[in-house]
């Protein structure tokens, strides 16, 4: 099985889930949870509980946190290779979950945000492994050498590539030409319709996709409740793949990161792209089903 080499962000998801509409300059009744988060760190741990070989690249702080998130990496089978910050804290993110299930997240990258390219470790990057780059890593501009470093080494040393889009107003904030430019040589981009739609101006999925593999050799748009599609430039008609039934949506957070994680390993055995498509679908069914955007231990 090809090796995948994850770069990308490590952080802590304080979840706070509203049991009510909130209450502006008021309090409202919550749910409080702490769980580890980051997405590539979420994508790592997702590979390795699927039996994938995976290596993770990224930067944690000296605090307690820190240590927890190596420590969950190094259980669920990560080889987990973090630098430890001696200055900034282990990167946060509070995710605000309504009472209908509307998501926002606000992000604190802390170490996150100083990863170089000194910390990318040269034994990982060779012939015949995979580099999975986190979109956070070139949208935070303190870590974007990093990524530029890793998609540079990856590509010299013969390594496949795929990238995700990270999050849509982050990804518009930096802007699509240099995003675009930067990822170039990339084999798979991963997005959602949101992120396709900042990269291309479209809204339809299937249109976004026709225009991103212009950049990208293949493309996967992620469509939440209609499941996700995959389109190439050598092909003249998409594959398209619904969604599957979930009993009871728990949480969202970080299911995104399991269908990168679900489509991946299928994909590099060269596996038709619908069954690609299925893995993914079917492994971001299970993260919507428990809280958390981890798997569960």
């Amino acid at each position: 099985m090809t090796r995948v080499v994850v770069v990308g962000d490590l952080m802590t998801d304080a979840v706070a889930r509203a049991r009510y509409a909130l209450a502006r300059a008021s309090d409202t009744p919550a749910i409080v949870t702490m769980h580890g988060g980051g997405s590539g760190a979420n994508i790592a741990s997702w590979l390795a509980v699927e039996g994938a070989e995976v290596a993770f690249i990224g930067r944690r702080g000296a605090d307690i946190t820190g240590r927890n998130r190596d420590m969950e990496l190094m259980g669920y089978g990560v080889d987990a290779r973090l630098v430890m910050d001696p200055e900034r804290p282990t990167g946060t993110c509070v995710v605000l979950v309504t009472h209908k299930g509307e998501r926002t997240m606000l992000s604190d990258p802390g170490a996150n945000a100083a990863l170089s390219p000194e910390d990318l470790p040269r034994d990982l990057f060779h012939s015949g492994a995979h580099l999975h780059l986190s979109g956070y890593t070139l949208i935070n501009e303190g870590s974007r050498d990093a990524g530029l470093a890793a998609l540079d080494m990856a590509r010299r040393g013969g390594m496949s590539i795929s990238v995700d889009c990270a999050s849509s107003a982050p990804l518009e904030r930096t802007g699509a030409e240099p995003f675009l430019e930067w990822t170039n040589g990339a084999k798979l981009l991963f997005a959602n319709i949101d992120q396709a739609k900042v990269l291309t101006g479209r809204d339809d999925a299937e249109a976004a996709a026709k225009v991103l593999t212009a950049w990208f050799p293949q493309v996967v748009i992620k469509m939440t409740a209609e499941g996700a599609l995959w389109f190439s430039n050598g092909r003249p008609d998409p594959v398209h793949v619904p969604a599957q039934p979930v009993d009871k949506i728990v949480d969202g957070t970080g299911a995104g990161d399991a269908f990168c994680a679900g489509f991946l390993p299928p994909w590099l055995e060269g596996k038709p792209p619908a069954e690609s498509l299925e893995s993914g679908c079917r492994l971001a069914a299970k993260a919507i089903m428990h809280l958390g955007a981890r798997p569960p231990f």
